[in-house]
Parts: structure tokens; C-alpha cells; sequence
């Protein structure tokens, strides 16, 4: 971006902090305006399931970008467009992740308050991370990308 065109604060906020901020923000809420986290034994047990789930996922997603030596910051120039692995089913397996190891943790802490408040990173990142991306990959790739997006879907 030029200095006319700044990259929004919100973008220079690596996401997985977004995440983990606003997961914090709910502990702290919880603390002091309790809501019954009476959750099943086998809840927790399924969150912590869930969070292993999303931090595979995670882990896989960022070797394929080191191995295809492009960048996982938002804001970043991307040099290879991915395809592959995950990226055949979502556009955004990395956000998903978040998402999977964020529900699973408060699920596993019996955090019903960031469990709430998962909305907050998921709007940001849907609503100004993800169209700035998108963006940056259509001037980067152009009819690849437009290809790519009529084929995968932005989610699941």
C-alpha cells in the first residue's frame, strides 16, 4: 500500500492475536459477570477435540505456505496462489482454524462468554480481512483467482 493508501489497523493485528484478545476479553467478563458454564463432562472433552482439530489444520496450512514460500500476513504480497490440501474446500482454511481452536477452548475451559463473543474476530475478519485479501489476490492473479473463487467457496 502507498502512504495515500495505508493498510487499516485492523490488518497490521496478526488475526490469531484478534482471536486470542477477544477470547481474553470474554475470561475477563466471565470472571465478573458469570454465566452457568455448568457444560457436560463430555463437552469439554469434544472442545478439546475441536481445538486439536483446528490447530492441525492450522499447522497444515501454514507448511503449505512456507513450502510454497509465500506469506501468511494479511497485508502481505502473496506469490503463489494455493490450491491445494485444504484450499480445495475453503478459501479460508487458516480462518476456519481460529475458528475451530477459539470455539474449542471455550468449550474446554467452560468459557461461555468467549464462546459468545466469537462474533467479534469473525466479523472483523469476514468483513475487512477477507475483502482486503480478496482484493490483493485479484490485482495479484487476476483470472486464476476469479476462477478459483467461482469454484471454492469463501467458507465452507
Amino acid at each position: 500500500m502507498t502512504a495515500r493508501n495505508p493498510v487499516p489497523a485492523i490488518l497490521r493485528l496478526p488475526p490469531p492475536l484478534l482471536f486470542a484478545l477477544v477470547f481474553l476479553i470474554g475470561v475477563g467478563v466471565q470472571r465478573y459477570w458469570p454465566l452457568p458454564a455448568a457444560a457436560p463432562e463430555g463437552l469439554r472433552s469434544m472442545g478439546a477435540v475441536l481445538a486439536l482439530i483446528g490447530l492441525l489444520l492450522a499447522l497444515s496450512c501454514g507448511a503449505m505456505f512456507l513450502a510454497a514460500r509465500t506469506t501468511v500476513i494479511p497485508h502481505g504480497h502473496p506469490r503463489r496462489l494455493l490450491r491445494t490440501g485444504p484450499y480445495r474446500y475453503t478459501r479460508n482454511p487458516m480462518y476456519l482454524s481460529l475458528i475451530l481452536v477459539y470455539l474449542g477452548a471455550a468449550a474446554g475451559f467452560g468459557q461461555p462468554w468467549s464462546a459468545l463473543f466469537v462474533v467479534v474476530p469473525l466479523a472483523l475478519v469476514n468483513g475487512w480481512v477477507i475483502p482486503f485479501e480478496e482484493r490483493r489476490l485479484r490485482e495479484t492473479f487476476g483470472e486464476e483467482y476469479r476462477r478459483y473463487c467461482a469454484t471454492v467457496r469463501r467458507w465452507l
